[in-house]
This record gives structure tokens, C-alpha cells and sequence, in this order.
């Protein structure tokens, strides 16, 4: 008892050292709360988050390359290598900046890099590495966390195999849902087709850049019931489909509880198909290519806002379906307009009510916004145009094949967070061909689009990680790369630096041009709001 007692102490004090040494590598506070130090040669000093370790070396520990030059990676498995009398002989993934032609560290050694700028054979480390003021015990809990940060096998990874999950939740739509698995289906069955016949076995092999063909395999994970069950469901087919990332993925009304589960479970959730993304400030994992709504609610906003000078709606009537993606859109554009001084009421329809009732009650504001589906939009025909600015969700209402009647076409403004039809032709078409030559019927275009990029983005992205499967580096990489990717999809630019979560910034408003108003023209320039 006493033997088991003391083990269990033995493990709860190396975690407690891995945790503390956590918050110094990621957040720069030491254990006591206070703030960590640094300095550089030439006077230089950071203090807190600015001198935290994960500023230069990565979530990872991995490292990055920064412009001409390289951050090598700082994680145990690299640090503690033998040296290697060439490439050939060093049995490490290929990591850029990594040295296979020095001693191995030393907890003393690593001690002196941090603290006195030095190698593991006393030569400076590059002047961009700070000096720490670091005491011993949160040393050691430092180098602890280093030695933690790639030990454990990565999950959803074998020698053969990469298993993926793609995740639907219970109230998506039926339609995107059977375009979005026809376009993943395909692409995985490319994927594993070799060029010369199935994947060859595994094969044994010591030289560094050697990347094991694996073959890709699809876990597709559909939520039943209630949104307050989803995060247990998830867990549960966590635990028994493991998987390196989601890839892709469905949304109705709220992705809240995925997004929750795939940051509280630290897996990459790559570009889901929602509306209603989460914007989490301090979230890690999960990537968007808009912010869907949210940004519609920004680019109106800003229009609004910028029509001012006594000009502008000093008045504004709202109306979305309660429960719809249209509910949170207009909770962040009445936020967004208050601030302002822009009075905003907002009628949320009823089961049951139609648009025309809810418009009866919109008359004397300046603007009215509509954040309807195309059902309603259709249903605006048996009621005239109010005299009001109308603004509208493009999204919701269907993009270039929104329903509105002609008679609301010349007083609506659209919002539009994708690159005009005729400018995205060419990076769409790209995605089109690829559908028709494999017979996948095109019922939901952006969607699967949208698929088709979010698979391409990760297949490059695993082509240069070179079988360093780490969950963290992956989205590292690409944050890093994405921007170089030619063939775009829907938006004309995808960036993401750090702290950002959504790859497509911007957007346009739009208007039905003259003469026969069913062309859709920008109405203004590209705007990043």
C-alpha cells in the first residue's frame, strides 16, 4: 500500500511539474504567478506572454521557419538524439531546422541553452534565442514539458494507416450532407488508389526524408438527439475510432458542442461546412474558411455604419427565424449597430408566422435586415418592397441563387463572404471537373467546394510534414502554408497568422444589376471588415 501510495505520489508531482512547465512554454508565467523573464543581446527584454517559448518554437515544439532562417524544434525526442554521422543514419522525421550533426543534450546542457545562449557543445545558439531568467525548479518543470511534448504515440496513426473522422451533426441539411460524403468518399478512394496499384507495405528504411504511403481511412461520425449529448457521443467515437483529425464536416443551427469537444480533446477540426463557426480568442484546433454569418454581420455593419454623417439608418428592423443561423447573426449585428448609436429591434418568426406578418410590423425603420432562408425569401413576392435600405444574408438566402422576387431586387443588398461568380470561376471549375469525371452529382455547390479544398489543403500539408505525426504541428503546418495554396475556391485569398482561426477575411456587398437585375455586381470593393 505504501509502495503503491508513493508511486501514485511519484506521478501526480511529475504531472504537476509537466503542468507548470506548461504554462511557462505556452503562456510565459512561471509557477508562482509571476510573469516570465527574458533578455537578448543589445538590451532587449520580454516579460509574460511575450517571452513565452511558444512565441518562436511553436504549440509543437517543433519549430517553424521565419523567413531566411529556421526555429528548430525543442522537443525531447530531438534534443536527446545521438548525433548521427549523416542523414542517412538519423531515424528522425524530417523537421526544418532540426541538427543531426551535434552531441545529444543534457538536462544540464538544455539548462545552459536556456539560460546562457549556448548549444549542447557550448557554441551560441542564434542571437534571436533569449536568455531566461529561470530558477532551478522551474527549470526542471521546463524541461520536463519538453521532454513530454512528442513521447506519446500519435492517436489515429498506425504504420499502414491515417484514420479520419468527418462529423454530421443531427439537424444538418440532408442534401449537403449526401454532397459533402460523395466528394470526401471519392477523395479518400483517390487517395488510396497508388499510381501503380494499391499502397505498397510498409518498408523498413533509417533515412530521414523516407515517408511511409499510408493509406487514408474515413470514420464518419453522425450525432443523434439533443445538441447536450453530442460531446459525450463524440467521446465515445473517440474512444473507439481513434483519429489523427476531422476533416471537413456538416453544421446545422450550432457547431458550439463540436468545436468545444475538438479543443477540450486537442484534435484538429479542418474546415467544417457552418455557418455559425465559434470564435473562440484562445481556441486552437479548429479552422475555418469564414466566419460565415458572424462576418455577414460585420460587412452590413460596416456599411451601415459608414453611410453615416447624418445620412446613414439611424434605425434598423431585424428578422430571422428563431433557432436559425440567422438568431446569432443578428445578436452580433445589433451589438455591432448599438455601438454606434444605431437603434435595432429584431422579430424572431414564430412557428408558423410568415414573413409578411413580421413585415407589417418593420414599417417606419430606416434599414431592414433579413436573415432568412430560401423558403421565405421566395415568400416575399406576395408583399411590396419597403422604402427602407433591405439588406440580406447571402448565405442564408442561397448566394447567386437566391429566390428574391424581382420587385425587392432593386432595393436589396446583399452580403456577400465569397469572391464574385465570375472571379472564382476559374478556381471553382478546377473543383467541378473533378466532380464530373467521377459522376459525383454537384446538389450543393459551395459545400462541396468547399470539401474538395478543406481534403486538398490537408493532403499538401501531410506531403511536407515528412511522418512527424503530431496533432499540434499539423495545424502548424497549416497555418503556414495555406496562403500558397493557387486554387482557392469560393475566396479569392486564404491566410491565417497567428491567433487566427478563420482563413477568408472578408467580403462584398452586393446588388442586382441593371438592366434585368438578375446578375448579381459588387456594390463596393472587396472589404475586410
Amino acid at each position: 500500500m505504501v509502495a503503491a501510495l508513493a508511486a501514485l505520489g511519484g506521478k501526480a508531482s511529475a504531472a504537476s511539474a509537466t503542468d507548470a512547465g506548461e504554462a511557462i512554454f505556452l503562456r510565459g508565467v512561471l509557477p508562482s504567478g509571476q510573469p516570465l523573464s527574458a533578455s537578448r543581446d543589445g538590451g532587449l527584454r520580454m516579460q509574460g506572454a511575450a517571452a513565452a517559448c511558444v512565441n518562436c518554437h511553436r504549440r509543437s515544439g517543433l519549430g517553424a521557419k521565419e523567413g531566411f532562417g529556421t526555429v528548430p524544434p525543442i522537443t525531447g525526442r530531438y534534443l536527446f538524439h545521438p548525433r548521427a554521422r549523416n542523414l542517412e543514419d538519423l531515424d528522425l522525421p524530417f523537421v526544418e531546422g532540426m541538427r543531426a550533426d551535434r552531441d545529444p543534450y543534457t538536462d544540464e546542457t538544455i539548462a545552459r541553452a536556456i539560460r546562457e545562449g549556448l548549444d549542447s557543445e557550448g557554441r551560441p545558439l542564434n542571437y534571436l534565442m533569449p536568455q531566461f531568467a529561470l530558477n532551478d525548479a522551474d527549470m526542471a518543470a521546463l524541461i520536463a514539458y519538453l521532454k513530454r511534448l512528442d513521447q506519446r504515440r500519435p492517436s489515429g496513426v498506425t504504420d499502414t494507416v491515417l484514420h479520419f473522422a468527418t462529423i454530421i451533426t443531427a439537424d444538418a441539411d440532408p442534401v449537403k450532407r449526401r454532397g459533402m460524403l460523395d466528394v470526401l468518399e471519392h477523395y479518400f478512394a483517390d487517395k488510396n488508389t497508388f499510381p501503380l496499384g494499391p499502397t505498397p507495405a510498409l518498408r523498413a528504411s533509417r533515412k530521414m526524408m523516407f515517408m511511409v504511403n499510408r493509406r487514408w481511412q474515413l470514420h464518419v461520425w453522425e450525432l443523434t438527439g439533443p445538441e447536450a449529448t453530442w460531446q459525450d457521443q463524440l467521446k465515445r467515437h473517440l474512444a473507439a475510432e481513434p483519429v489523427f483529425a476531422v476533416v471537413s464536416g456538416l453544421g446545422g443551427r450550432n457547431w458550439a458542442p463540436v468545436h468545444a469537444f475538438c479543443e477540450q480533446e486537442a484534435v484538429p477540426c479542418l474546415f467544417p461546412n457552418v455557418e455559425v463557426p465559434v470564435n473562440g480568442e484562445t481556441d486552437f484546433y479548429s479552422l475555418y474558411f469564414s466566419s460565415g454569418v458572424l462576418l455577414e454581420a460585420e460587412l452590413i455593419a460596416k456599411r451601415i455604419i459608414d453611410a453615416g454623417n447624418g445620412k446613414g439608418a439611424r434605425s434598423v428592423q431585424q428578422i430571422y427565424r428563431a433557432g436559425d443561423s440567422g438568431e446569432p447573426g443578428a445578436k452580433a449585428l445589433a451589438a455591432l449597430l448599438k455601438r454606434h448609436g444605431v437603434a435595432v429591434s429584431s422579430h424572431a418568426l414564430a412557428h408558423g408566422e410568415s414573413v409578411a406578418q413580421a413585415l407589417r410590423g418593420a414599417a417606419g425603420a430606416d434599414a431592414l435586415m433579413l436573415w432568412l432562408r430560401p423558403g421565405d425569401v421566395a415568400a416575399l413576392g406576395g408583399v411590396p418592397p419597403p422604402r427602407a435600405d433591405v439588406f440580406m444574408s447571402g448565405l442564408m438566402g442561397g448566394l447567386d441563387g437566391t429566390p428574391l422576387p424581382a420587385g425587392w431586387r432593386g432595393v436589396t443588398r446583399l452580403a456577400y463572404p465569397v469572391d464574385l461568380p465570375e472571379r472564382r470561376r476559374v478556381r471553382v471549375d478546377y473543383a467541378l471537373g473533378w466532380f464530373s469525371i467521377r459522376h459525383i452529382p454537384v446538389v450543393a455547390e459551395q459545400t462541396q467546394a468547399d470539401t474538395f479544398l478543406a481534403c486538398g489543403l490537408l493532403a499538401e500539408t501531410l506531403s511536407h510534414m515528412a511522418d512527424t505525426f503530431a496533432r499540434d504541428y499539423l495545424v502548424e503546418r497549416i497555418d503556414d502554408m495555406i496562403e500558397r495554396r493557387i486554387i482557392t475556391g469560393y475566396y479569392p485569398r486564404l491566410t491565417l497568422g497567428p491567433g487566427q482561426r478563420f482563413a477568408s477575411k472578408g467580403g462584398y456587398i452586393v446588388r442586382f444589376a441593371e438592366p434585368e437585375r438578375t446578375r448579381l455586381a459588387a456594390d463596393g470593393e472587396w472589404t475586410v471588415p
